[in-house]
C-alpha cells in the first residue's frame, strides 16, 4: 500500500509548474516530517521519549534520518545528472540489493532462495519497464550517486526495521527519522525556494505528496515493518515504477512499448512470488 501511494508522486507531479524536483522533495519531507512529529506527541509521547532515551536511541535516529535526506536529495541529482531512467532503475534497483547486504551483515534478516529469485525478477522488471524503449545517457558520476540514493534508502529501511522489531512504537521511529530529516532539509527548501507552494493548487499538490504520500505512506511502510523483514519489505516497493506506469498510461497518455509491457509483468509476478506464504 505505500508503495502504491509513493507510486503516485510523479503522476501528480507533473502538474506543478515552476517547480524544481529538489524543491518538491525537500517540501513533502518536511511538512510530511513535521506531520509525523505532531502525529507522535499526540498518539505516541511515551514511545518517542523511550526512542531517544539512550545515546544507541539517538544515534541510530540520527543515522536514520541522515539516510532519509541523502536519499531523496542525491536521487534528483543522480536524475538530473544521468537521466530520470538510468536514475530510477539504478535506485530503485539497487536498495532491495543492498538491504539485502546490511540484513546479513546485520543478522537480522535470512536470504533465502524465493528472496533472491523474487528480488532479480523484480529488479529486472523494473529496469524493462522504466527503460523499454527508451535511450538514456549513462553519466558515472550520476550513476553512483544513484547507487548512494539506494544505499540510504536500505540504511534507513534497516534503521527503521531495528527499531520496530524490538518493540519500539512505529508511529515514535518515523516520527523521529523524518523530523529529524526534515530539519536537516530546511536549508535545501530555503534556498530551493518553496514560492510553487503559495498557489491554491500549489498547497494542495502540496498536502498531497507530505500529507498523504509522505506521512501516510511512510506509516503504512513501518505497520508493516512489525511482520516484514526489511529486506523484503524493500523488494515489495519495487511497486511504485508499476504504480507510476499504469498512471502514466491511464492519466497522461503515456504509451508502453512491449518490453515495457513485459518488464511490468515480470515485476508483478516477481512481487506476488515474493508475497505468498510459505511453509516452515
Amino acid at each position: 500500500m505505500a508503495a502504491c501511494l509513493w507510486g503516485t508522486t510523479g503522476t501528480v507531479r507533473t502538474f506543478v509548474d515552476g517547480a524544481s524536483n529538489v524543491s518538491i522533495a525537500a517540501s513533502r519531507i518536511v511538512l510530511g516530517g513535521g506531520l509525523l512529529l505532531a502525529l507522535a506527541m499526540v498518539t505516541s509521547r511515551a514511545g518517542l521519549a523511550r526512542l531517544l532515551s539512550t545515546r544507541r536511541g539517538w544515534a541510530l535516529a540520527c543515522l536514520g534520518a541522515v539516510a532519509v535526506a541523502v536519499y531523496q536529495s542525491a536521487f534528483f541529482v543522480a536524475a538530473a545528472r544521468t537521466g530520470v531512467a538510468v536514475g530510477t532503475v539504478v535506485t530503485i534497483g539497487s536498495a532491495p540489493a543492498f538491504a539485502g547486504l546490511l540484513g546479513a551483515l546485520t543478522r537480522q534478516a535470512r536470504l533465502t532462495p524465493r528472496w533472491l529469485a523474487a528480488t532479480a525478477g523484480a529488479v529486472a522488471g523494473c529496469a524493462a519497464l522504466v527503460g523499454g524503449g527508451e535511450s538514456a545517457g549513462v553519466e558515472p558520476v550520476g550513476v553512483g550517486l544513484a547507487l548512494l540514493s539506494g544505499l540510504a534508502y536500505a540504511v534507513y529501511a534497516s534503521v527503521a526495521s531495528a527499531f520496530i522489531t524490538r518493540g519500539e512504537d512505529d508511529r515514535a521511529v518515523v516520527a523521529a527519522l523524518f523530523g529529524m530529516a526534515a530539519i536537516m532539509l530546511l536549508p535545501v527548501l530555503a534556498t530551493t525556494g518553496p514560492g510553487w507552494t503559495a498557489t491554491p493548487s500549489g498547497a494542495l499538490i502540496l498536502l498531497y505528496l507530505g500529507g498523504i504520500t509522505t506521512a501516510g505512506g511512510y506509516l503504512l511502510f513501518a505497520r508493516g515493518l512489525r511482520t516484514t523483514p526489511a529486506t523484503t519489505a524493500t523488494t515489495l516497493t519495487l511497486a511504485e515504477p508499476a504504480v507510476a506506469a499504469v498512471l502514466g498510461v491511464a492519466v497522461l497518455d503515456e504509451q508502453l512499448g512491449g518490453l515495457a509491457l513485459a518488464g511490468l509483468a515480470l515485476l508483478a509476478a516477481s512481487l506476488v512470488l515474493l508475497m505468498l506464504p510459505s511453509r516452515e
